[in-house]
């Protein structure tokens, strides 16, 4: 899977972590978007550093979509609380 597989699987990653954690963001659609690709790559580092599951090369890889989703939910959580109040509320 080359880099665009991976910046797909990250926005689809993204939009799943953002129905799985739904509420407003400090950066949008476009900031939950990013958030969702590096949590994709995050997730698939973490993944084959520390759990020893190497990221398979395949785009319907199971482990590959749930090192991708659980990343992007950390990071959007991390988001959340660092950035999350720099919005005034109406």
């Amino acid at each position: 899977m080359g880099i665009i597989g991976w910046i797909i699987l990250g926005l689809l990653a993204g939009a799943i972590a953002k129905i799985l954690l739904p509420g407003r963001d400090p950066g949008g659609l476009i900031g939950t978007t990013l958030i969702g690709i590096i949590g994709a790559f995050l997730g698939g580092w973490i993944s084959s550093k520390f759990l020893d599951h190497p990221i398979n090369k395949h785009f319907y890889d199971g482990p590959t979509w749930i090192s991708a989703i659980g990343g992007a939910l950390v990071l959007l959580v991390v988001y959340r609380i660092l950035f999350g109040n720099s919005r005034s509320r109406r």
